[in-house]
């Protein structure tokens, strides 16, 4: 009597199940592969048009996640440990064996659980899901589904006897190569925050290369950082085109807020309302959708001039919960500006800023005006789209200051710190 051959998802010969279960782990590294890239990409871009800016959907949205407190681990992207999840997968399938199933089997779990848990900070911490991020998501649920129908052990009674029964060799193996996958990707990411002071000065070269734009016709009157009284009396002068619902316009806020310290009494920057909604932005129809209750808010912040830069402040604070309409009402009633929901002046004074979208020259084939997303910044008559990494803002400003003071004085040795050697 020939005996039964035991449950399991990769020992039975080159079947279907195997061959899924390959391709679930190739689908995992190469949507990690895409999610360590986007990383670098938003956090350190190389050059001036690689800012991130809100383009697509205010809920799909994958800068969230690259500039978000969990998209590493001291200094490991979070799409390594997926890689190298995706590999265990695939090695698994073409050299399969016993322990490494159970190992794998074992690993799924753990890596399961932690899809639960990220997809689950993501939508209800971030209120937003990175696109990258969900094909891993699907990839490893379908593996873990994979492990639960076909998998070793899978008629084991005992839970922890059916999941939890890697083996120790393999799982030492593994934990030696992924500390030192980890290691190797600690050193890249050093060396790419280091060349960013390299980088940035080809970022001043590549500001100074763009063209001049003028002013837009109507610059508001709003403020969130003031040196001098008259707009273009000081050596930084910024027009903000922003969106109090847009996140990269939330992450831009606190690389200003830092510079706004560096540079005191040398920049001015005006918030320039550019809500992405179709109820007062016909600029952008294509986005009239990216973020409900942006005029709302809009009106609420641009009511009182002597309470916009509180408004302003409480909304980054608060920004998810600036997502509510309830919140958004007792913001108003906090404030006293519960007016503002029909005044036909702060509606026209939104309007006018908005409008000015429409006085630049295209710069995307898919949208009919310059102004077609946020953050945009005029800088000094220089117009950049997106955000960019502080250490970029900071070389640019301080090229500014320097001539406004009469020229470039032992440039490089102003701003550009000396790299410590390890």
């Amino acid at each position: 009597m020939v005996k039964a051959r035991p449950a399991t998802l990769t020992l039975a010969g080159l079947n279907l199940p195997r061959v899924l279960s390959f391709l679930a782990g190739a689908g995992m590294i190469t949507a990690s592969v895409m999610t360590i890239d986007h990383f670098f990409k938003a956090n350190y871009p190389k050059t001036i048009f690689a800012g991130a800016f809100c383009d697509i959907s205010a809920f799909f949205n994958c800068d969230s996640s690259a500039f978000s407190e969990i998209s590493q681990i001291m200094g490991v992207p979070l799409g390594f440990f997926g890689l190298f999840m995706g590999l265990l997968i695939v090695l698994g399938a073409v050299f399969p064996s016993e322990a490494f199933e159970r190992t794998n089997k074992s690993l799924s779990l753990l890596n399961f659980l932690g899809v639960i848990a990220l997809l689950g900070y993501s939508v209800f911490i971030l209120d937003s899901l990175c696109l990258l991020c969900s094909g891993y998501y699907l990839f490893s649920i379908f593996n873990f589904i994979l492990f639960a129908v076909y998998g070793i052990d899978r008629d084991t009674r005992n839970p922890l006897k059916r999941w939890v029964r890697p083996s120790p060799k393999l799982i030492l193996v593994f934990a030696l190569a992924a500390a030192a996958g980890a290691y190797g990707m600690i050193e890249y990411h050093d060396a790419r925050k280091q060349a960013q002071t390299g980088t940035a000065v080809n970022i001043v070269k590549q500001y100074y290369e763009l063209p001049q734009v003028p002013w837009p016709s109507v610059i508001s009157p709003l403020w969130t950082a003031r040196s001098t009284e008259a707009f273009e009396d000081a050596p930084i002068r910024i027009v903000e085109y922003g969106d109090l619902l847009c996140s990269d316009c939330l992450y831009l806020n606190g690389q200003l807020e830092r510079l706004k310290e560096d540079f005191k009494g040398k920049i001015n920057i005006a918030f320039q309302f550019f809500p992405l909604e179709g109820l007062c932005n016909d600029v952008v129809p294509r986005k009239a959708n990216l973020h409900p209750g942006a005029c709302e808010l809009s009106y609420i912040a641009a009511y009182d001039p002597s309470k916009f830069k509180a408004i302003h402040d409480e909304v980054w604070a608060n920004f998810r919960a600036a997502r509510d309409p309830e919140w958004r009402r007792e913001l108003a009633k906090k404030y006293g500006v519960e007016a503002a929901y029909d005044d036909p002046a702060v509606r026209e004074t939104i309007r006018a800023q908005v409008e000015t979208g429409k006085e630049y020259e295209r710069t995307s084939s898919e949208h009919p005006y310059g102004i077609r997303s946020t953050p945009t910044l005029i800088i000094n008559n220089r117009m950049i789209i997106g955000t960019l990494p502080y250490e970029h803002l900071k070389a640019i400003f301080q090229a500014l200051v320097e001539e406004h003071e009469g020229g470039p004085k032992s440039f490089l040795e102003n701003w550009v710190p000396p790299v410590k050697k390890k």
